[in-house]
């Protein structure tokens, strides 16, 4: 919902007093029919201070703060008369406040963050020389019940809204004084089970907070028909498949929620996304010791994706505290990516950022424990 909803509910102070319009806000705040700014277009913004009775450069100016500035609050925009910003004080801006952070030895950053409703979402900053990237969740939890990752341990609360996924970057972005150049929605959640606020959230992340779409990657377990639907945006993100199996069997034993999406149909409709879109496709194989990581498994896998453009990303295992998996040695990793390479499938090894901080891939929990 759209910023342009807000005037439907609290009305401007020219017509019904400053007075009535902030008990108006407080009221609809309350009742929850407010919605946060964060997550509007400029077009929108504009259009919202002008029903508020303000000059329609306002909207400009608040737009800046929103998404340049980081404003919190309202009352934190000092380009605003002290009156109009007590009248508005009660309009959510949508930002989330930082629970829990912690600073792995590669100075990867985990974050836990505090939603406005008290639910608890996990954010990771990764930063490089030339990069900073970050590692949003799409959900509170996960329904998908991966049985090597610990989101899918403590299941599935709700989904995330579209300005809760756009905070995630601009808090990661403030933090480190640094733009973020790079997304991946690989935190918590299944991105395309929460299909509406994830597109609209990378559209609002290309479009306003000004990060390239090619810079952005959605990760999936793979939804039927989900990916045909996103194909339909055609957006220039990357999208990228997690398999972790090379035959159905397999892949019900690890991802239980696999077993009414045949791993063939899956692989036909990654086909026809790189036909439709153009775009390259990654596949995400997390490697489990004597599980999958064998050469004939390699092998097996090969056979699906010949043919169509595509990249497969070996993961090493990384452990958690409920999963008694192990990774896989290297002589074991180095034999897997011949066998792919051997079978013309291209193919790269991906060891996760900040593993000594529980935040690199599969570890991510909206765990309270520290306090």
């Amino acid at each position: 919902m759209s910023p342009t909803s807000v005037s439907q509910v609290y009305s401007s102070g020219n017509s019904r007093g400053a007075n009535q319009s902030r008990k108006t806000a407080a009221l609809a705040v309350e009742s929850g029919k407010i919605p946060p700014l964060l997550g509007a277009s400029l077009a929108e913004l504009t259009e919202w201070v002008q029903q508020q009775g303000q000059p329609a450069y306002r909207g400009k100016q608040l737009y800046q703060w929103i998404y340049e500035k980081g404003a919190r609050s309202i009352s934190d925009i000092s380009v605003f008369s002290k009156q109009w910003r007590e009248t508005v004080a009660k309009i959510p801006i949508g930002r989330s406040t930082i629970h829990y952070r912690s600073v792995a030895p590669d100075a990867t950053v985990k974050y836990l963050l505090k939603l406005a409703d008290g639910q608890i979402i996990e954010t990771v900053g990764i930063p490089t020389e030339k990069r900073l990237t970050v590692c949003v969740s799409a959900q509170v939890g996960c329904a998908m019940g991966c049985d090597f990752c610990a989101t899918g341990k403590g299941g599935f609360k709700r989904n995330l809204e579209k300005h809760e996924i756009v905070d995630q970057v601009l808090t990661v972005q403030q933090d480190f004084g640094r733009r973020v150049s790079h997304i991946v929605f690989m935190g918590m959640g299944e991105p395309l089970l929460n299909f509406d606020n994830v597109v609209a959230a990378v559209k609002c992340l290309n479009q306003d907070v000004g990060i390239g779409q090619r810079n952005i990657t959605i990760s999936t377990v793979g939804i039927r028909n989900r990916i045909s639907q996103l194909a339909e945006h055609q957006l220039q993100v990357t999208l990228a498949v997690s398999l972790h199996a090379s035959n159905q069997r397999l892949r019900e034993e690890l991802i239980p929620s696999a077993r009414p999406y045949p791993l063939g149909e899956l692989i036909a409709e990654c086909r026809e996304y790189v036909r439709s879109t153009g775009r390259r496709l990654s596949f995400e194989y997390v490697l489990l010791a004597g599980v999958n990581d064998l050469p004939e498994h390699a092998a097996e896998l090969a056979t699906h994706l010949r043919g169509f453009q595509c990249h497969v990303n070996l993961i090493p295992y990384n452990p958690i505290q409920e999963a008694e998996y192990k990774r896989p040695t290297p002589n074991r990793i180095n034999s897997f990516v011949a066998t792919l390479k051997e079978k013309k499938i291209a193919v790269s090894v991906r060891y996760s950022r900040g593993l000594e901080a529980d935040a690199a891939c599969g570890q991510l929990r909206a765990s309270e424990v520290e306090n």
